[in-house]
């Protein structure tokens, strides 16, 4: 099975790309990078909602819940409609809205970057600022929300990208010529 597969054309959208996946699918290292050498601007929903709240992720959560975490997503959303080369890395649950999921499709080409759950449970073992892996069962955790998000994945990708067995410059250059020609055939 390839690691890049082309899943539904994008069409009467902006130039701009969306990066969608689980925590620790690589979406805001391989995002900067693709920016960068595509000349788009980087964004990232979460460092967004962080800016905006002037407090981290799991302090909103504490104040908010999960919900009032995820109307801050919308929000970030709703801000960037009217831009134009820009790669958005997006926090792992914003497929989760209806809302969301139409904002994600109206915004641009939209790139679900995923791994195995082993994969993903390694490279997120560290990072404490996961408020939905402060869990006794990390592992457990990310195939349970996996299982739940899955099909809204699906739902919006474009181009899904299984960076499971990919290094970071391969998966940069694999995703950087999709882009490259998922914009020549548009045009």
């Amino acid at each position: 099975m390839s690691a890049v597969n082309q899943v539904q054309p994008a069409t009467q959208r902006s130039t701009n790309v969306v990066l969608v996946g689980l925590m620790g699918s690589g979406k805001s290292s391989v995002g900067r990078t693709v920016a960068e050498g595509l000349g788009l601007e980087f964004a990232d929903t979460d460092a967004m909602i962080v800016e905006e709240a002037h407090r981290p992720i799991t302090e909103i959560f504490a104040d908010e819940g999960e919900d009032g975490f995820r109307r801050r997503e919308t929000r970030a959303l709703e801000s960037l409609t009217q831009r134009q080369n820009l790669m958005l890395a997006t926090g792992g649950g914003i497929i989760l809205r209806e809302r969301n999921r139409q904002l994600l499709r109206q915004l641009g080409f939209v790139v679900w970057l995923t791994a195995s759950i082993d994969t993903l449970a390694y490279r997120v073992a560290q990072n404490r600022d996961r408020p939905l892996l402060h869990t006794e069962d990390p592992k457990q955790k990310l195939l349970d929300l996996m299982t739940t998000r899955q099909g809204f994945y699906e739902d919006v990708a474009d181009l899904t990208v299984d960076t499971t067995d990919l290094t970071l410059p391969e998966t940069v250059h694999g995703l950087v010529e999709s882009i490259n020609y998922h914009f020549a055939c548009k045009s």
